[in-house]
Parts: structure tokens; sequence; C-alpha cells
């Protein structure tokens, strides 16, 4: 065998060698880069879940400050009530609508 067969079936495989290299190497990219995409997607559902759960748990601050209105509301009405003389303990049966109130609160006059 002469040199040049020598030195030219080096060469090829090194060439061969190196091609190898990079497959492996193209292959440990894209293995990472599915692995990157799933603890995305994971995270991304994990995120959609959390937020998910945090607003069945917890009630929006419109919705709190919603009811506090309508408490305040009901207090309001059943101050009239009281104040008419219409207002039947809580519990009891038999309250009076406001407009019926008004007639028996003016005959009382």
């Amino acid at each position: 065998m002469s040199t040049a067969q020598y030195n030219a079936g080096q060469a090829r495989g090194n060439a061969q060698a190196k091609t190898e290299e990079w497959v492996q190497s193209a292959q440990n990219t894209a293995n990472s880069a599915q692995n990157a995409t799933n603890r995305a997607c994971d995270n991304v559902a994990d995120s959609r879940d959390t937020a998910q759960q945090e607003r069945e748990q917890n009630p929006g601050f419109l919705q709190q400050t919603g009811e506090q209105v309508m408490h305040m509301a009901q207090g309001a009405i059943d101050g009239v009530k009281n104040t008419l003389g219409v207002g039947a303990p809580h519990g009891s049966q038999g309250a009076q609508t406001a407009q019926e109130a008004l007639p028996a609160a003016q005959d009382k006059k």
C-alpha cells in the first residue's frame, strides 16, 4: 500500500468519524429541543390548571363588591320597612311589600 492510499483511507475514516459526530450532535440537539417543548407544554397546562383553580376558589373582586352592595341594599330596605312599621322580624312570614305598606303607613297618620 502506498502512502497516498494510506492517507486517502485515513482522510476517509476521519471524514466518516466527523460525520457520525455531527449526526449524533444533531440528534442530541433534536432530543433536547423535543424535551424543552414537552416541558413548555406541561408548564402551560399546569399554569392553565392553576389559574382555573384560583378562579374557582377565589371569587373575583367585582363579585365580592356586588355581594357587599346587595347586602347594604337589603339592610337599607329593612331599615325603611322598620321605619314604616311594616318590617317583620327576619324569618317570619307575611312581610308586606313597600307598595302595600305605604297606604297602611299613611292611614296611621
